[in-house]
């Protein structure tokens, strides 16, 4: 995996968006599917794991907390959170 600098930060240049893990596109979730996603993702060396309040509320990145928890050392991971709101 091609890596790029993102500030300080070497991260790769694939990262996986976690948006609609977490109900923004529907309903028919599966939290167990979406964190072996993750894991699968961090194997083939994805680093930048995307993430936000808005995707839930805050479901989303509980979720992404849920996988990089189990990867030893977060192996580099890096989740980010952009503010935002939603418009109704």
């Amino acid at each position: 995996m091609k890596h790029i600098k993102l500030g300080d930060l070497d991260v790769a240049r694939i990262g996986l968006g976690t948006m609609g893990m977490t109900g923004t596109y529907g309903t028919d979730l599966d939290d167990a599917e979406s964190i072996r996603t993750i894991h699968r993702a961090i194997d083939l060396g994805v680093t930048l794991i995307d993430t936000a309040e808005i995707y839930g509320p805050f479901t989303n990145e509980e979720l992404v907390g849920r996988a990089l928890k189990r990867i030893p050392n977060r192996q580099a991971c890096t989740s980010t959170t952009t503010p935002s709101h939603r418009v109704p």
